[in-house]
């Protein structure tokens, strides 16, 4: 505890850097993701994935109890979302209109708005996680309700494909 305390000046401080260091590790673990990727939809599923297992890690109540208890520290989380993931998913929706993979009609920025303020919600929403639905599961049908959203019939067979490449079934709790 000592050792830790010479290096930040309180909780607060510590809670503000860890959340700033985690954010950068998933946005550089999902640009490689991106660069791998053949396609805008391989991207959307391997990121899925990613997700997908960070869920299994984390504490569903994590997001409130930083929200509550360290409001500075969600501020910044919050302000990363909108800084990094809210481009990221707004390219990957351009890249995927571009491929035919994603209808041309759809509004890229507010899709991908619309996006990351539902996966926000799912991380503080005690009605959605509950005895009958854990958060990798309401995580995963809130992503692919929204791709099924975006998608062309062309996307909707490529991503059945990446899907069983890359996702596992996915259990309610």
């Amino acid at each position: 505890k000592k050792t830790l305390y010479q290096q930040f000046a309180n909780k607060h401080e510590v809670v503000n850097e860890a959340v700033l260091w985690y954010k950068a590790q998933m946005y550089e673990t999902c640009q490689l993701t991106i660069k791998e990727s053949k396609n805008a939809v391989e991207a959307m599923v391997r990121i899925m994935k990613i997700v997908e297992e960070m869920c299994r890690r984390i504490n569903p109540l994590s997001m409130l109890e930083l929200q509550r208890f360290f409001p500075d520290g969600y501020k910044l989380f919050r302000e990363q979302v909108i800084a990094q993931d809210v481009d990221v998913m707004r390219r990957n929706i351009e890249q995927g209109i571009a491929e035919g993979y994603y209808k041309p009609e759809v509004d890229a920025e507010l899709m991908a708005l619309y996006h990351m303020e539902t996966a926000l919600m799912i991380f503080q929403s005690s009605i959605l996680i509950s005895k009958n639905y854990d958060l990798q599961y309401v995580n995963h049908a809130a992503t692919e309700n929204f791709l099924y959203g975006i998608m062309t019939p062309k996307g909707e067979k490529l991503y059945r494909k990446y899907k069983e490449t890359y996702l596992k079934q996915v259990s309610k709790i």
